[in-house]
């Protein structure tokens, strides 16, 4: 059976079931979905999951402002969640909760960002990760924990390893020592200044 994650399921002993009789209208419509390497039809369905799990997820933690699953990742592989920070620490007390909240267990791979970083943006929260995370310092990695049957990396059935990336700005409490570095940001007013005068300077 091909599956989600764009391979087919090893044979398994999933429950069957054998059709003896069908009953049908006329001109009947059969409803279904194509799955496959993503991103295919079922990429929208999953985003309606996706949204859905938002409001119940920050019922349980009220510092998660946003969340997604990329349809890149089959959903189950990664997700992505902006944080509004107030304590060292915080993300990975979010990334700990996630792995223990419902189907948010199977999740592969989890990154936590700042509320600054649109977690629908994937060269937003890559710049967040290659610029806020240290690979000592802001990886937790856990082994031999639950994990999609769909998996097609995980070295066993059900089980596998997981990895959470800290991607929020570091303080000095969580053992960052340099002075917090200034974004690079050009302020509204120098912005509006430029567009009022583009034409004089000559860069159209």
């Amino acid at each position: 059976f091909g599956d989600h994650t764009g391979y087919y399921t090893p044979p398994e002993p999933y429950p069957t079931f054998h059709l003896t009789n069908m009953m049908h209208r006329d001109d009947p419509i059969y409803l279904t979905t194509v799955v496959g390497k993503p991103i295919v039809e079922d990429a929208y369905i999953g985003k309606v999951i996706e949204r859905s799990f938002l409001p119940l997820i920050q019922m349980f933690h009220p510092e998660v402002v946003d969340f997604s699953m990329p349809a890149s990742g089959w959903f189950q592989g990664l997700a992505i969640v902006s944080i509004k920070k107030r304590y060292p620490g915080q993300a990975k007390k979010v990334m700990l909760g996630l792995w223990g909240l419902g189907q948010l267990a199977l999740t592969k791979f989890i990154i936590v960002v700042d509320d600054d970083i649109n977690v629908h943006d994937l060269n937003d929260v890559i710049w967040a990760v290659t610029t806020r995370a240290d690979a000592r310092r802001d990886l937790v990695i856990i082994d031999n924990a639950p994990t999609d049957t769909l998996d097609p990396a995980s070295p066993l059935l059900n089980l596998g390893s997981k990895l959470g990336i800290d991607a929020t700005q570091k303080w000095k409490e969580e053992g960052y020592e340099r002075d917090i570095q200034e974004l690079a940001k050009v302020d509204d007013n120098t912005k509006e200044l430029v567009d009022r005068r583009w034409r004089e300077y000559n860069l159209e």
